[in-house]
């Protein structure tokens, strides 16, 4: 599983990196999890407000920081 955070690295960049190992570690699951700050790539998925999550190529949320609860269900999906 491959998870991408996308942002400037910005407070609520850091605050979505946070929620994403929470829920990785209540989970019990290993992943392979990404900070992206490179303008170019994060435009490539098309999101127009950061922080952006995107797990295994799929974009699951762009301009809020999501609730742990919604990253374990995206993460199990």
């Amino acid at each position: 599983m491959k998870i991408e955070i996308l942002g400037p690295g910005c407070p609520k960049c850091g605050e979505v990196e946070k929620r994403v190992k929470s829920a990785l570690a209540e989970l019990n699951i290993v992943a392979d999890c990404e900070k992206v700050t490179d303008i170019k790539k994060m435009m490539s998925y098309g999101i127009l407000a950061t922080p952006g999550l995107v797990i295994n190529g799929e974009i699951k949320c762009a301009g809020r920081i999501p609730r742990v609860e919604d990253i374990k269900g995206w993460i199990s999906e």
